[in-house]
């Protein structure tokens, strides 16, 4: 909608405007909301809804609308780490201690060390972690970015296709410009097959962030550093740090997140039995 030209400083006024006024327009279709919904349809949410519709206010509005449905059934703000835990053991998908050049939550992936079976779990260990993402973002930040390690992945290891394309639609339909880029570091030939289908589940928008890198090509080498200061890059990405993953301690990490987003969203699923040491049954 906003696309096509270079604008001036009245342009950028006007376009601000446009913005503002479409926000508006979203959020009177929405009507009267209370509770979560209020909280969860800022103007920034509403925004990203529009952009991901390009700023087609209808197709906003039921997108939208169906997020607050899937967030009232699903309820991803009420998933605690000891639910998924047993998910986190070898380290397949955490939060990085570190964030990019522009101040993004990173996400690192190793579906190399893939340790269950579950789909389903799988899934809310994913939602949980995105949502964690979030809640860590600095303030100003709408967006992370993920890194995608491919050491040891197999076609044994790999995501049942199913499971791709759930975790696909809860991405693109449910947190909608969250994520900025997502990168595809040295996936092996055999990868291109499974990539084959797994992309015709990707929106546009989607699939134009995703990005495979590969640590013998300058090009990406040159991009990689245009994201991340390869410092606090781990040597597995190209960089010069040690990704070290020590789930004892990401487990108090996040029991403490949990407190956290709590008292962000009034809830009072938190109590002892969620404090309870990782690995202690919760009876």
């Amino acid at each position: 909608m906003f696309s096509g030209k270079r604008y001036t400083g009245q342009d950028n006024l006007n376009v601000e405007n446009l913005e503002e006024h479409k926000i508006k327009e979203l959020k009177a279709s929405l009507g009267s909301l209370s509770g979560r919904n209020l909280q969860y349809c800022t103007d920034a949410c509403l925004k990203r809804y529009l952009v991901a519709r390009n700023w087609n206010v209808n197709k906003a509005k039921k997108m939208l609308e169906d997020t607050l449905k899937w967030r009232s059934s699903y309820k991803p703000e009420e998933i605690r780490w000891h639910e998924v835990a047993v998910e986190g053991e070898t380290g397949k998908i955490f939060r990085a201690n570190f964030h990019d050049r522009y101040g993004r939550t990173v996400l690192i992936l190793r579906p190399g060390l893939q340790n269950t079976s579950s789909i389903e779990n799988q899934i809310k260990h994913l939602v949980y972690l995105i949502e964690n993402a979030i809640l860590n973002l600095p303030q100003g930040q709408e967006q992370m970015a993920w890194l995608i390690d491919f050491t040891g992945w197999s076609l044994s290891t790999k995501v049942p296709i199913k499971s791709a394309r759930d975790s696909a639609n809860i991405l693109q339909n449910h947190y909608p410009e969250r994520l900025a880029i997502a990168f595809l570091y040295n996936p092996p030939r055999m990868f291109e097959a499974f990539w084959k289908v797994v992309k015709y589940f990707l929106d546009q928008k989607t699939f134009d962030k995703v990005k495979f890198v590969y640590s013998n090509s300058k090009d990406s080498i040159k991009l990689m550093n245009t994201f991340f200061d390869v410092d606090n890059l781990p040597t597995e990405f190209g960089g010069k740090a040690t990704l070290q993953y020590d789930h004892e301690e990401f487990s108090r990490q996040m029991t403490e997140d949990d407190l956290k987003s709590a008292n962000v969203w009034g809830s009072n699923q938190v109590g002892e039995l969620d404090l309870k040491p990782v690995g202690q049954p919760v009876n």
